[in-house]
């Protein structure tokens, strides 16, 4: 096929994995959702071991300090531009716990949430 058009080269030669979704696409939208390491890693097409490999790769902390700062800073936003109550935010980006989200809101920025 090579010898009749060089057009099939990227096609036949391509050996990225097409399957793996982009980590932190894929984070960024589902960050609020209650998914362990192994579905997240599943989801994304990669084994736990790899899903891990791969996610130091494009961050220095760890896949949950990661989702956990994200939730912060989407609840801060919620709070502060959307002027929206804590009850209502820390369910939306995906605390279950609300002690649990004010103990984390506030050594992240210092004041309690109700503060904001």
């Amino acid at each position: 096929m090579l010898n009749n058009s060089e057009v099939f080269y990227p096609i036949l030669f391509d050996f990225a994995e097409p399957w793996k979704i982009d980590l932190l696409e894929f984070l960024n939208e589902n960050y609020m959702q209650e998914l362990s390491m192994e579905q997240i890693a599943s989801f994304t097409g990669r084994s736990l071991a790899t899903f891990k490999r791969d996610f130091k790769r494009i961050s220095s902390l760890t896949p949950q300090k990661w989702l956990i700062n994200k939730r912060l800073e989407m609840a801060y936003i919620k709070l502060k531009e959307e002027k929206k109550k804590v009850q209502e935010v820390y369910t939306e980006v995906g605390f279950k716990n609300l002690s649990h989200f004010s103990t984390a809101f506030k050594k992240q920025y210092g004041i309690p949430p109700t503060e904001i």
